[in-house]
C-alpha cells in the first residue's frame, strides 16, 4: 500500500477489532476433507492467536490431523449498520498443538485466565484440552463494501496491507 499513513490507520483498525473480539470462528477440515465450523475463546499472547479446547470436540481432531484452518471475526449483527457489510477479520492460519511443558504453556493460560476469567483455570486442570496457537498465514480485512485489506505476515504484526481493489 503506497499510502503510509492510510496503512498504519488499517493496521491499528486491526489491532482493536481483534482485542474487542472473545471467541472466533472456526473452520477445519476433517480426514475426508468435509468442511466443520465451530467456534472458540481465544486470546492473544506475542502477536499469535491461541485456543484452549477439549479433546472430545470434533475441531481439535481436525486442528491435529489437518492443522490448517481459517479463522472468522466478525461483528455483532446487534451493533451492525448494515447486515451486509459487517466488520470482519478472515485469516488463513496453521495451528500447532503446544505441549504442556513448554515455557510458553503456563504463560499463556495466565493471559487466557486474565482475559477470558476463571473458568480458564478450571479447564486447565482438565487432561482432555488442549492449547493451540494459530498463526496467521496471511488474512483480508474488510470493513464495508469497496472497503476490503489484504493481510500478509506470520503473526498479527502485519507486513502488509493491500487495498482490494476491483482488477
Amino acid at each position: 500500500m503506497k499510502n503510509t499513513k492510510l496503512q498504519h490507520q488499517i493496521i491499528e483498525e486491526v489491532d482493536r477489532f481483534l482485542h474487542s473480539r472473545k471467541s472466533l470462528m472456526l473452520s477445519t477440515l476433517d480426514k475426508e476433507g468435509l468442511p466443520c465450523s465451530s467456534y472458540a475463546p481465544f486470546t492473544i499472547y506475542q502477536q499469535h492467536l491461541f485456543i484452549f479446547i477439549s479433546e472430545l470436540a470434533l475441531h481439535t481432531q481436525h486442528l491435529i490431523d489437518h492443522p490448517q484452518a481459517s479463522i472468522l471475526l466478525i461483528e455483532d449483527e446487534d451493533n451492525c449498520d448494515d447486515v451486509f457489510a459487517r466488520i470482519r477479520l478472515i485469516y488463513q492460519i496453521k495451528a500447532d498443538a503446544i505441549s504442556r511443558e513448554t515455557e510458553l504453556w503456563p504463560q499463556v493460560i495466565e493471559e487466557m485466565t486474565t482475559r477470558l476469567g476463571d473458568r480458564v483455570t478450571l479447564l486447565s486442570q482438565l487432561s482432555d484440552f488442549i492449547l493451540f496457537q494459530l498463526t496467521p498465514l496471511f488474512g483480508r480485512y474488510v470493513k464495508g463494501f469497496g472497503k476490503a485489506y489484504e493481510l500478509t505476515g506470520d503473526s498479527l504484526m502485519l507486513e502488509s496491507v493491500e487495498h482490494i481493489n476491483k482488477r
